[in-house]
């Protein structure tokens, strides 16, 4: 008999495909859905979205399931692609994965689910759910496989999203998701994973933000106003970027901390057009123990009610312990230790162990 109807999210990669295969197996009626969601420059090598869909197709076959296709391109470019590029345009660095989770894999996709006779929808994401007695509310926590986590993505998803969704991968490592995909004979089982943008690929950051964005070069400069070099446009640069400053002669420039060390970028003038760069990791201008986020979403509706936390500003980046604190915008959060390269514009997620509580938008980094 059958466990109930999951509509699963199969993007051609690995991850879904075996997601969908776990499904089935523990007895559910599985129905693949492959999300289109990119239509301009379709048909560049940069667009593997014919590709993605053999795969998926391929897949589905071996497993033994239907597949559909849907265009989410519309809904894709208003709700995630035109925040992106305001974000930039402001000079801040958005992530384009969280957005996307909240607005299309968990919302249009969820939508379109529901409308298929769906009781459940499942990704390839690496995290879990898990239903609190406690409280009566679903938590969203770590997957067993802390390097491959993924509930950094995911924090922006209410309990409606997640009492409606499955996470097999969360329980496993992903050294056996490959093992499963070669044990039954994936056709996609050594398929690289994705590391683009989201549904956009992967491509020339830069040449491809040129397409979209006005920008204007101006002045690389130091924290003491000396001129170093010229920058392409800010929306370009994000804080702590090291490759593409093309400043690297610069080794023995005298003013700057750590001679001889490389070059990051630690903040942007917009209002003169500025991008300030110092030498060596650990700058101080680099170093933050505090930041305030706006558009603030928790998991259990609701802001936590502890103040000894932890969080992390950046999705590689190990939890941190902090002091956390509500705000007229959102929230604050005090590190103990310092945080690097805190950019606004990127997710501040906050954990209490193992469960995501949710988190907002890196607004501004105050001062040391």
């Amino acid at each position: 008999m059958s466990r109930g109807r999951v509509v699963v999210g199969m993007s051609g990669g690995v991850d879904s495909s075996v997601t969908a295969w776990l499904l089935k197996e523990q007895g559910y009626e599985v129905i693949g859905l492959f999300m289109k969601n990119w239509e301009d420059d379709d048909d560049s090598e940069y667009c593997s979205t014919r590709q993605d869909l053999l795969d998926a197709v391929s897949v589905a076959d071996v497993i033994g399931i239907d597949i559909e296709a849907v265009n989410f391109a519309a809904e894709y470019k208003d709700r995630v692609f035109a925040e992106f590029l305001r974000e930039y345009q402001a000079g801040r660095t958005p992530n384009p994965d969280v957005l996307c989770n909240a607005e299309i894999k968990f919302k249009a996709f969820l939508d379109h689910a529901m409308r298929m006779g769906a009781e459940m929808i499942a990704t390839g994401h690496y995290a879990r759910v898990r239903f609190d007695e406690a409280s009566g509310k679903h938590q969203l926590l770590k997957a067993v496989d802390h390097t491959k986590d993924q509930s950094y993505f995911l924090h922006r998803l209410n309990q409606a999203q997640l009492s409606r969704t499955l996470f097999p991968l969360g329980e496993i490592r992903k050294t056996e998701v490959r093992e499963i995909a070669e044990r039954i004979g994936l056709p996609n089982a050594k398929k690289k994973d994705s590391t683009g943008i989201c549904f956009i690929g992967e491509r020339p950051f830069r040449d491809f933000l040129n397409r979209y964005l006005s920008y204007a070069p101006g002045a690389m400069v130091t924290p003491e106003g000396r001129k170093v070099g010229q920058h392409v446009g800010l929306s370009f640069y994000t804080l702590g970027q090291r490759k593409g400053l093309n400043i690297g002669g610069l080794k023995g420039f005298q003013g700057a901390d750590g001679i001889g060390e490389p070059w990051f970028v630690a903040a942007k003038d917009l209002a003169r057009n500025e991008l300030v760069v110092v030498q060596g990791h650990e700058h101080p201008l680099l170093l933050s123990h505090k930041l305030t986020a706006d558009q603030a979403s928790w998991v259990a509706g609701e802001a936590p009610s502890a103040q000894l936390l932890a969080a992390k500003t950046r999705y590689r980046q190990s939890d941190s312990a902090c002091v956390y604190s509500d705000s007229a915008e959102g929230f604050a959060l005090a590190f103990d230790a310092p945080q690097w390269a805190v950019t606004p514009g990127q997710s501040a997620v906050v954990y209490d162990g193992e469960v995501c509580l949710g988190g907002g938008i890196i607004a501004t980094v105050p001062a040391n």
